[in-house]
């Protein structure tokens, strides 16, 4: 079994895109799979193309459409208005239910018929939205399940799982890809290139983020160098 090889689960976004060249740092051949899932903005599925394209990587889209028929949420559902916070001891109807667990499974499938144990997803508890399953807890219980499941032994890597996304920034800049993260990426639910509309929840954080790593580039890099990554 080679371990040279990732799989990254990548969404046109900045997380994703930070994931994407770590793992170009840490692995001789990465490949990427974007999921369609009836997302309102459909513009990110481009952006990861072209991204992909950039980076000289393997692109792999795969439609699982379907998920948008079996639960109500507003980034597939645009009959409903958008959480702008997070309710009161709720999660944002920004949360599709099963997302990273269908991502995560389907792309466990297709790493395997590719001879891939490594997989790399940009999920994070500090910066979560609250949804549960960008939690620390669910990736490593799923990781068990795929490996129990398919009789293999993956890895699932978060690099991003315990940075706010001011140190993501930072993790973009020690890369060399602070501004293609910048201009080129659809983190906004809105779809939105770049920095976005402004006013969707994803947009808070990831404006935010920017603003206090602007402010405080060198402490937050340096604590970047004390995370080992």
């Amino acid at each position: 079994m080679t371990r040279d090889k990732a799989l990254v689960v990548f969404s046109g976004g900045q997380d994703s895109t930070t994931c994407l060249f770590w793992a170009l740092e840490h692995f001789r051949e990465v490949h990427t799979i974007t999921f369609t899932y009836g997302q309102k903005h459909g513009i990110e599925v481009e952006a990861a193309r072209k991204i992909a394209d950039m980076a000289g990587v393997d692109f792999h889209l795969t439609d699982i459409s379907g998920i948008a028929s079996i639960g109500r949420n507003s980034l597939t559902d645009s009959s409903m208005a958008m959480d702008q916070e997070k309710p009161e001891n709720a999660v944002p109807n920004t949360f599709v239910p099963g997302r990273n667990l269908f991502f995560l499974s389907i792309a466990a499938v297709y790493a395997r018929e590719n001879g891939i144990y490594d997989m790399i997803a940009g999920v994070s508890q500090t910066d979560f939205s609250g949804y549960p399953d960008c939690r620390d807890s669910f990736i490593r219980s799923l990781n068990v399940t795929l490996n129990l499941a398919m009789d293999a032994q993956f890895v699932i890597h978060t690099p991003l799982m315990w940075m706010d996304k001011a140190r993501t920034w930072a993790l973009a800049d020690r890369l060399g890809v602070f501004e293609l993260v910048r201009d080129e990426t659809v983190t906004c639910y809105n779809g939105v290139k770049g920095e976005g509309c402004g006013h969707c929840p994803a947009c808070h954080l990831r404006n935010e983020g920017l603003r206090k790593y602007s402010e405080h580039r060198e402490v937050i890099l340096k604590s970047l160098e004390d995370m080992e990554l």
